[in-house]
């Protein structure tokens, strides 16, 4: 990410001519505003906005969207705010605010001053608003996201004459990997300008730059380097996360600035330093010892400290580093793996497409964990940092489904926000799109989807110009999709376009690694107690069909977690959901007069009897009970005269 900023402070004058050459001619002459204002001017009149009059409509979340963008964000949203508060006390009493936006410009919190903040809402300056160019025009927060770095805009310099009274300076936030997940700002009265809030403001977001690094590389080997030695451990320092093998798998901003990277790519430490991993395991054994001097390639000297992550192996003994150690993988796809042969071949399956531009379809029961899979797929992916927007299909109400993904302007429907809403496909961008039951989509919706497939661009509700998407689609569904095709009730060009690799997730009761789950998700619900299943109702459990699949058993051990005493051991009947032990026992007891060929006739009618008895004369629920198919127990009622 570039380390230079955009000061845009452009004399008053020039800005009066650059203006009066916009609304006269639509174009502003080279040289009447800095090479970077230009460029964002020029933007923003491609992108339609009117510089002067009312608002053009921008999007604004709702509070459900804005929610579910603070949680995409968590991990940025926790390391940001007390950075965050420690900027609004730096910039108190100054008639400002501090906010914090994501890589789509939405803003995600704000602090500051009561008075300012009042004013600012009047132009959608709070949390839900985007502002993004494409929507607010010239501004710092959207401008340092087009650029990729920090910016200042002053006064007259927005593109929209009614956000002239604001004076903004931000710097974007930029993952270990390079990739930017936000922008930190400082907006205030243009009255109240200071040249110092620039570097204030990058100073900021370096220090949330760093407490990423330090978060996500903790189990790593980092290098801490500056030109001085006094420089290690400020926010002035470069920092690098080193695989066992040698390869720099993450940087700070200062670092890639310093050996002139934009991302991290195929890089071991040799290429960018006279130092190789020999010599760093070695040093890596005296942790907290002085910093050491090392020699870029050019010669000069850097100054680094080495900290030792905890999951190095202590095994690089005599000062031999292997090139390509095989090493187990340890991600979100590999946690679901308990022991399943089926389950396992679809997680493999998943891990060969990863980071690919191929679309994942899930198919299974409902309850089976598609959903998790999904999850896992896009946080073992290099997306992971982008935003994971889930969509079920078969929630929404048809008249709904294409403003809740599309999108739509302001006043595009009677009843839509005042704002307008960007829509769940962009709220996707730069992450992963999951579109749960995608065989209960309205065939009209079935052709939009496929043109934004087509196209990557999504044209909102209400008209304006198409935006651009980019996002990994994992769909799922419970039908039999080609069926549905062939009844007409599913597009077959958006089914293979959909079906770029296909999942098939086993159901519960066809699981061989039923201890394994029920452990894992007692381990999840009770973790400071080992709580175990009674012998006989685990044998229970293994026999049971599980209609619901993980859903369903998930639900009952969370139950009878609740149920347990403080002095409990042992789940046990007792703790269970009294339908489930219905069903567990008139399971077993249909199973013991069915199975038994001595007494066949009269313990099978008297197991039968009392089932579609306590079933109030229903047959699908006595049939689930019994653990036999509706058919089976037709033909049974019939031979024993029962029907």
């Amino acid at each position: 990410m570039p380390d230079h900023a955009h000061v845009m402070r452009t004399p008053a004058s020039r800005l009066r001519e650059a203006r009066r050459q916009l609304l006269g001619d639509g174009d502003v002459h080279e040289g009447v505003l800095e090479p970077a204002l230009l460029r964002s001017w020029r933007r923003s009149s491609e992108f339609g906005l009117a510089p002067v009059g009312r608002a053009s409509g921008a999007p604004h979340a709702s509070a459900a969207q804005l929610a579910r963008a603070m949680d995409h964000q968590r991990e940025l949203v926790s390391h940001a705010r007390p950075v965050m508060e420690f900027l609004c006390e730096q910039t108190r009493d100054n008639d400002s605010m501090v906010i914090l936006a994501d890589a789509q410009g939405m803003l995600l919190q704000a602090l500051g001053d009561t008075g300012f903040v009042d004013r600012a809402e009047r132009v959608a300056l709070r949390p839900g608003a985007i502002w993004h160019e494409q929507w607010r025009g010239t501004n710092a927060i959207g401008t340092a996201l087009a650029d990729a770095a920090p910016a200042v805009v002053h006064a007259g310099e927005h593109y929209l004459e009614r956000n002239g009274f604001l004076t903004c300076t931000a710097a974007p936030i930029a993952d270990p990997s390079g990739r930017i997940l936000g922008v930190l700002d400082v907006s205030g009265d243009h009255r109240g300008y200071h040249r110092h809030t620039l570097a204030l403001v990058r100073g900021a977001a370096r220090m949330i730059e760093n407490r990423l690094f330090d978060t996500r590389h903790a189990g790593s080997l980092r290098l801490r380097l500056h030109a001085q030695p006094e420089g290690i451990a400020t926010v002035t320092e470069a920092l690098l996360a080193l695989s066992e093998d040698g390869w720099v798998v993450g940087a700070n901003g200062v670092a890639l600035s310093m050996f002139g990277l934009q991302r991290i790519g195929a890089q071991t430490i040799e290429h960018l330093l006279q130092l190789d991993m020999p010599t760093l395991c070695a040093w890596s054994q005296r942790p907290g010892s002085a910093p050491r001097p090392v020699r870029r390639h050019d010669g000069s000297v850097l100054w680094a400290r080495i900290e030792c992550g905890r999951a190095l192996v202590a095994t690089h003994t005599a000062g031999v580093m292997p090139l390509a150690a095989p090493q187990a993988v340890c991600d979100a796809l590999a946690e679901l793996d308990t022991g399943d042969a089926a389950m396992q071949a679809v997680i493999a399956r998943a891990r060969r497409v990863l980071d690919k531009p191929i679309p994942l379809l899930l198919h299974g029961e409902s309850g089976t964990g598609k959903e998790l899979l999904a999850r896992a797929v896009h946080t073992a992916s290099a997306r992971r940092d982008g935003p994971f927007v889930a969509v079920n299909g078969a929630a929404l109400p048809e008249s709904l489904i294409e403003a809740e993904l599309f999108g739509y302007r302001a006043g595009a429907f009677t009843g839509a926000h005042r704002d307008g809403a960007p829509g769940r496909i962009r709220e996707a961008h730069g992450g992963t799109l999951f579109l749960d039951e995608i065989g209960d989509m309205p065939l009209a919706m079935q052709g939009r989807l496929l043109r934004v497939l087509q196209e990557r661009q999504v044209l909102p509700l209400g008209g304006g110009k198409p935006v651009a998407v980019d996002f990994q689609l994992i769909c799922a569904t419970h039908r039999q999709l080609r069926a549905e095709m062939e009844a007409g009730r599913f597009r077959a060009d958006l089914y293979y376009r959909l079906n770029g690799l296909l999942l098939q997730l086993p159901p519960l009761r066809e699981r061989h690694d039923q201890p394994q789950l029920i452990a894992r998700m007692l381990r999840e619900l009770l973790p400071d107690r080992d709580v175990r299943l009674a012998p006989d109702l685990a044998t229970a459990l293994a026999r049971h069909r599980w209609p619901g699949n993980l859903r369903q058993l998930h639900n009952a051990l969370r139950t009878a977690c609740a149920l347990l005493d403080d002095a409990d051991m042992q789940i046990d009947w007792a703790h269970l959901p009294d339908d489930l032990v219905d069903d567990l026992r008139g399971m077993a007891t249909a199973r013991e007069a069915i199975d038994d060929d001595a007494d066949l006739r009269e313990r099978a009618e008297r197991a039968i009897r009392e089932t579609v008895e306590s079933s109030d004369g229903n047959l699908s629920l006595a049939a689930r009970r019994l653990g036999i198919s509706r058919n089976t127990l037709y033909r049974k009622l019939k031979a024993l005269g029962l029907q």
